[in-house]
């Protein structure tokens, strides 16, 4: 059974997931560590349990997700998997960081490229990619169907839904794409998004004020 651990990192708050299982494999979710003390954090957890790093999943290209992407790749030697589609996003992330009041050197491209209905295996757990553009054009979720999770970077939030106003949004398809692709999963399925408390799909077919129509 895998299990989740949860940092809340950089200014933005961005919630960057390490998923790993009793085999000790594990992969990083969105690496937004930032400073020295959000590198050793996670630096800690994954030596504290003995854990082997397998890869670094983006669930889009925008900075905040990224920031750790070149300080993770270079310390464990392991491959990043994201959607091809925020290939360029990925690449102008030092022009966006500027904007944000952050430096990043060194923005390692995509190794593994990521598409709809593809397979992120490690250890005994299995993640199906669903490709979710809107938010932006290579966003992505990632579903485990034995453990019943979503982790949904910044398609679906707890009450709310990810922006449309930066590079590669677009409000109507971030709608179909949450309403074709995420409200169709068994509505007892967890929700850990890519900013603030995990919730459900259930909940949210309830609640969501962007979806209530369902």
């Amino acid at each position: 059974m895998a299990k989740i651990a949860i940092f809340v990192l950089n200014p933005f708050q961005e919630n960057t997931y390490i998923i790993y299982d009793e085999t000790k494999e594990c992969i990083i979710v969105d690496a937004g560590c930032y400073t020295k003390d959000e590198q050793k954090a996670i630096v800690s957890f994954i030596e504290k349990n003995n854990l082997t790093l397998k890869l670094i999943v983006c669930t889009h290209g925008h900075v905040d997700h990224i920031l750790g992407n070149a300080f993770i790749k270079s310390k464990y030697k392991v491959d990043i998997a994201a959607c091809p589609e925020d290939s360029q996003l990925i690449q102008s992330a030092s022009t966006h960081a500027i904007m944000y009041g952050f430096t990043i050197d060194d923005v390692p491209p995509i190794d593994i490229n990521l598409n709809h209905g593809d397979i992120v295996q490690f250890g005994d757990t299995t993640l199906r990619v669903i490709h979710t553009p809107g938010h932006s054009q290579g966003g992505i979720c990632l579903l485990s169907e034995e453990d019943n999770f979503l982790l949904s970077g910044d398609t679906l939030f707890q009450g709310s839904i990810g922006r449309t106003d930066l590079p590669g949004g677009n409000y109507d398809q971030l709608i179909e794409s949450i309403e074709s692709q995420l409200l169709t999963l068994n509505s007892n399925t967890k929700v850990y998004p890519g900013h603030g408390d995990p919730t459900s799909i259930g909940w949210e077919k309830e609640n969501n004020p962007f979806l209530t129509k369902h």
